[in-house]
């Protein structure tokens, strides 16, 4: 087995050392940007924070206010927004400077989206 100088060595490690450090720092650079790029976690309704909440009460009224669309024409829809919005904000005004308003108001519009739904439904049947 032929010697090696340890001059050779010595520069081979700090090579290899510059490198695995430049590796570390590029693979910590990374990170980031593949968490950012990751989708966020499915929200479990009803949720467990206020924002989970207020999620899930957007996704109802979301479903309720297109099953709806499609009872009713463009120029009703729009007026049933406008007196829904107006009768839910009047009916939760104690809590408008509160975190839990939009919710509420949201769930409101939602629950009375889904009794007309039910009148609907009711006339449909023989």
């Amino acid at each position: 087995m032929p010697a090696v100088h340890p001059n050779a060595v010595n520069r081979v490690r700090t090579v290899v050392t510059a490198r695995l450090k430049h590796l570390f720092v590029l693979g910590a650079l990374l990170l980031p940007t593949s968490a950012a790029i990751a989708k966020p976690a499915a929200i479990q309704c009803p949720g467990n924070s206020t924002y989970e909440m207020r999620d899930c009460a957007s996704q109802s009224w979301e479903q309720s206010d297109a099953q709806l669309r499609q009872k009713v024409s463009q120029q009703l829809m729009a007026q049933w927004q406008e007196t829904t919005r107006a009768l839910c904000a009047a009916a939760y005004e104690a809590y408008k400077d509160g975190t839990i308003y939009p919710q509420l108001v949201v769930g409101c519009d939602d629950r009375l989206n889904r009794a007309l739904l039910k009148e609907f439904k009711g006339m449909e049947e023989p």
